[in-house]
């Protein structure tokens, strides 16, 4: 694979998987949305369809990566580092894509969502239950949640450690069960493996933090709401930014270490 088709491979997959991704967060968030309050089975399973059609489409051109930990996990199971940096740029751009392709798809959702004061407060305004979980989420805005993670329980020792936990097991899938053949990369049935696993690591372990397990599918959007022409958005909520970084790429560091102990 050439560094152009690793690029563009990854920032197509990433910018796919953000795409679905927010976006059944957007359809289950946002006012005028046809899917809203479906719920978390809605947000796990339409993650895992996400992940299934987005490597599906990247994988003959980079191997369908699409996540930094991931590239980590597998450099070092290699002891390769070169291409590192192509693959996390292609990611996180990718990812930033995604997120404003969401915007656009739900652009009048989100207009009537960040007016309406019941959301954003204001002269009149009844406290309602998002009003509640955003006030748990402490420099959130009302729709931050479409496009990043946030935990339930704002506590840095424990949210760091169940998304190093969620990406150990994303990771441990990936290397010993979802590897194409040349194992540089997803295969045909490692799609499908990985998205079932991303689906089973959001019904299991998604509930504290909003499982990013994932460092570009978390930063790259967060950096598009921070840009956004949003009314009343709200804060980015980059005190925990750094979380949903360290703790993937931590998880996946572990994850090759396990592997390499214990497979290879």
């Amino acid at each position: 694979m050439s560094s152009s088709d690793i690029f563009i491979g990854e920032t197509i997959g990433t910018a796919i998987l953000i795409l679905l991704g927010g976006g059944v967060c957007a359809a289950v968030t946002l006012k005028a949305s046809k899917a809203r309050n479906a719920g978390w089975l809605a947000i796990t399973f339409g993650w895992g369809f996400a992940v299934l059609t987005a490597v599906y489409t990247s994988a003959p051109l980079s191997g369908a990566h699409l996540n930094p930990a991931v590239t980590l996990a597998l450099a070092i199971k290699d002891k390769d580092f070169s291409n590192l940096p192509v693959y996390w740029g292609g990611q996180l751009l990718g990812a930033m894509i995604g997120a404003a392709l969401v915007w656009v798809a739900y652009y009048g959702q989100f207009h009537a969502h960040l007016t309406d004061k019941e959301i954003v407060g204001g002269p009149g305004a009844q406290a309602t239950a998002a009003k509640a979980v955003e006030a748990q989420e402490k420099g959130a805005g009302p729709v931050l949640g479409v496009f990043s993670t946030g935990p339930e329980i704002r506590n840095a020792v424990q949210n760091l450690a169940t998304e190093i936990i969620g990406t150990v097991v994303l990771v441990l899938a990936v290397l010993t069960q979802g590897l194409n053949d040349k194992g540089n990369g997803l295969g045909t049935l490692g799609a499908l493996i990985t998205a079932l696993v991303v689906v089973s690591i959001g019904l299991s372990l998604g509930g504290p933090t909003g499982y990013a397990i994932n460092p570009a599918r978390d930063l790259g959007p967060r950096i598009v709401h921070a840009l956004l022409p949003l009314p009343n958005k709200g804060g980015s909520d980059w005190s925990y930014a750094w979380i949903p970084v360290v703790g993937p790429l931590i998880g996946g560091a572990i994850a090759a270490g396990i592997y390499n102990v214990a497979f290879a």
